[in-house]
């Protein structure tokens, strides 16, 4: 399978948001509805559904501006890469280039806490973008169980245990 280079999603904001919750790179099936955690196996919508009561029979438009009502901003780590399929761990790491996350912390600086979506993104964050966040002493950083069904070393009721103390608290 040959790799691509792939774009990634728009960023999803609300109205000042609290939390900024990234992936790393949105799969094949997101890239293509333009969706974020459009894969049906994919955790995260039904976690929303349990931390927030949105329902994940209702379209996407509503889904996210109910995810925003409640302070909570999505968006990816990675803008552009190469990457063959939709495995985190088929990113070729010479092609990643981020997303401009420092931009957006200064545009909403009541953003106080980061959460990343698996390990993946805590790593690229970590190399690419946490030096240029230094001197932000007051940010938070949460690493999530991955909400992919690619990562299945924890149940679906272990992971969703460790998302409701770092969302809801």
């Amino acid at each position: 399978m040959s790799s691509e280079l792939l774009t990634g999603l728009a960023p999803i904001l609300g109205v000042r948001p609290r939390i900024l919750l990234l992936g790393s790179m949105p799969g094949a099936a997101s890239l293509t509805e333009q969706r974020y955690y459009a894969h049906p196996r994919n955790l995260f919508w039904s976690f929303m559904q349990q931390l927030f009561a949105i329902p994940t029979e209702l379209d996407y438009q509503q889904r996210c501006q109910l995810l925003t009502e409640q302070g909570i901003a999505l968006w990816d780590v990675v803008a552009h890469c190469e990457r063959a399929g939709s495995l985190d761990s088929a990113i070729k790491k010479s092609s990643v280039i981020c997303n401009a996350i420092p931009h957006l912390l200064d545009a909403e600086p009541q953003i106080l806490k980061i959460c990343f979506n698996g390990a993946k993104a805590a790593e690229e964050f970590k190399r690419h973008l946490l030096p240029l966040l230094k001197h932000r002493t007051e940010l938070e950083y949460i690493q999530l169980p991955s909400s992919s069904p690619a990562h299945a070393s924890q149940s679906k009721e272990q992971k969703l245990a460790v998302w409701a103390k770092a969302l809801l608290e």
